[in-house]
């Protein structure tokens, strides 16, 4: 049983002694309990609204073991547009309904759901069911590391 309590930075390059697979929902529990892939028990016990992000760095109290966090890949749906204007509408129909979004230059990325599919489908943007790495905006008022 390993308990990881720490996020840290590495000074220089770390191999880590083994990576922590997570859904964007997973990295925002900051007290969990999850299996490895090779059936070890790993508990976080971190920071009370601390987020995870793709290629952060857990610590047990010991630090004598480097764990990286990996988005792990999830159904999503991904969102592009012919302009950018489009692609600013859909972001804004969205922001009103407070779902949680990947916001990137050239595509948006939320959960699936089929009554915001419809929604963007009326807006003419591309809307594309997939498998990817899903990492959400954090709140406005919340710290980002």
């Amino acid at each position: 049983m390993l308990v990881l309590t720490q996020l840290v930075r590495p000074e220089g390059a770390i191999a880590p002694n083994f990576t922590l697979s997570l859904t964007a929902e997973e990295r925002t529990r900051s007290r969990h309990r999850f299996t490895t892939n090779s059936g070890d028990t790993v508990f976080l016990r971190l920071t009370r609204g601390t987020v995870l992000h793709d290629g952060d760095w857990l610590q047990p109290d010991t630090r004598d073991c480097w764990v990286r966090v990996v988005a792990k890949p999830e159904p999503v749906l991904t969102v592009t547009a012919a302009t950018p204007l489009d692609l600013l509408r859909a972001a804004y129909h969205l922001g009103n309904r407070h779902v949680s979004l990947e916001i990137a230059s050239d595509y948006l990325r939320l959960s699936p759901d089929p009554v915001l599919k419809g929604m963007l489908e009326h807006l003419d943007v591309n809307v594309r069911e997939e498998i990817a790495p899903f990492q959400p905006e954090s709140g406005a008022y919340k710290h980002h590391h």
